[in-house]
């Protein structure tokens, strides 16, 4: 039999760092996210430290669903369910036709943003309107753009990203702030982690 496991180096080292951001903001049960979920790593590494609160990886591309399930079936975790198929630009997420059995209380998302178009950021503020609940959280991590002060290696990470697809690039924090901002999400805190990455937290408002 294959193993369909795919490996992202990256994961291996800002998993941890992450995890400890994630312990101190995601709410204590309900159902957890994860949107653009890649290979599976993240996840699988995850949801043992985040029981009971119940992990949904997502991810549109089937090769990288494939992976999920491969890494689930190597680290299996009773609260680690299947990758769902959800594109973040469509208007409707299957999630939101078929809702899990805990309600969706946050949303995490590694590392899309920037290697993707813009209309995927917007697409996920959307979507983050929509599902999330009053006080609802939304996590990104990834570099971004901080005007004057963005890292130099962000400055050519941006570039080496936009030589690859013009419509990739490392998004400006105060923009991204913006679009959250249209869709009913605040900023909560930024938190400043491993190789000039941030972590973003936003929360959904409670009015």
């Amino acid at each position: 039999m294959n193993d369909a496991r795919q490996y992202a180096p990256a994961t291996q080292r800002n998993r941890e760092a992450i995890l400890e951001v994630l312990l101190k903001i995601l709410p204590a049960k309900d159902t957890i996210l994860e949107i653009a979920s890649g290979t599976g790593e993240h996840a699988v590494f995850f949801a043992p430290s985040l029981a009971p609160r119940q992990w949904f990886p997502s991810e549109p591309n089937p090769l990288l669903r494939d992976s999920i399930d491969a890494w689930r079936e190597h680290f299996p975790a009773d609260n680690l369910h299947a990758p769902l198929d959800i594109d973040v630009r469509e208007s409707v997420w299957s999630v939101e036709k078929n809702n899990p059995a805990t309600p969706i209380s946050a949303i995490v998302n590694i590392n899309m943003i920037h290697i993707s178009p813009r209309s995927a950021c917007t697409g996920l503020m959307a979507g983050a309107g929509r599902i999330l609940p009053p006080g609802g959280i939304l996590y990104l991590y990834g570099p971004f753009k901080l005007g004057k002060n963005t890292a130099p290696s962000n400055l050519a990470f941006d570039e080496s990203l936009r030589l690859q697809n013009p419509e990739w690039g490392v998004r400006d924090l105060d923009e991204v702030v913006t679009t959250a901002k249209e869709e009913g999400l605040k900023l909560l805190e930024t938190v400043q982690m491993p190789a000039n990455n941030l972590s973003v937290v936003f929360q959904r408002d409670r009015s």
